[in-house]
């Protein structure tokens, strides 16, 4: 992960380590149940232990580590029900969210859709890796073009979930550039003012997000019972 540390960065030393914990359980480096030690991720990133126990309190609080008696700061296991609850929210509010976009788009958004259905297409044809990110950007811009800023907000407060859940989704051979090209698709329907294709595009991507993620929780639960199988034996 690229962390850039230096002194005249706009953000502090506290938030660092809150962006860079907080990223390694979404991209999955730091699994459910792992321990998080301040000790030894105050050495890592060469930092006093303060900021790290900040950053652990915090992210206690947004439900993404707890404390767990005689073992420490662990990463939750964030259930499988409480990821499909988010889906089936997002089936309603990120499909609202598109039809306000179509309905209020102006010149100006419809640049920024332009220049972001460039750079997408850019990267079609590159590894998978090189657009990881960039599931949370094509949201937020959609969003954004909905010109409503308390939908804006709601949806914002769940787009970590959002990334957890794509990031499980996208262990599915394929579903990356399978979700690219569903971005590109909605742009492309907004961009022309066209809200019932937007939609449409939408939810269809929301109901293959949801897939991909439950294929890959199934992925995990097989590999899990076979350990337990062969330990038994």
């Amino acid at each position: 992960m690229d962390l850039r540390w230096e002194e005249n960065n706009l953000l502090s030393i506290r938030e660092h380590a809150y962006i860079y914990l907080k990223e390694m359980i979404l991209e999955g480096e730091l699994k459910a149940g792992d321990r998080l030690i301040e000790r030894e991720l105050a050495g890592k990133l060469n930092i006093s232990r303060t900021p790290i126990r900040e950053a652990l309190f915090r992210l206690e609080s947004q439900g993404f580590v707890k404390t767990v008696p005689r073992k420490g700061v662990v990463v939750s296991n964030i259930s499988e029900h409480e990821v499909i609850e988010v889906f089936t929210i997002l089936a309603s509010l990120e499909v609202l969210a598109v039809k306000m976009a179509a309905q209020r788009m102006d010149p100006e958004t419809q640049s920024e859709l332009e220049q972001k259905i460039k750079e997408l297409r850019a990267l079609e044809n590159q590894a998978e890796e090189d657009f990881n990110l960039e599931h949370i950007q094509m949201n937020r811009l959609i969003n954004k073009a909905s010109k409503s800023p308390k939908l804006f907000d709601i949806l914002s407060g769940l787009i970590d979930y959002i990334h957890m859940a794509a990031n499980m989704g996208y262990e599915t051979p394929g579903r990356r550039k399978e979700s690219l090209r569903e971005h590109i698709n909605i742009m492309k329907a907004l961009h022309d003012k066209e809200a019932e294709l937007a939609e449409y595009l939408m939810r269809i991507h929301i109901e293959n997000s949801k897939k991909a993620y439950i294929t890959y929780i199934k992925t995990i639960k097989e590999k899990l019972n076979k350990k337990d199988k062969v330990k038994s034996t």
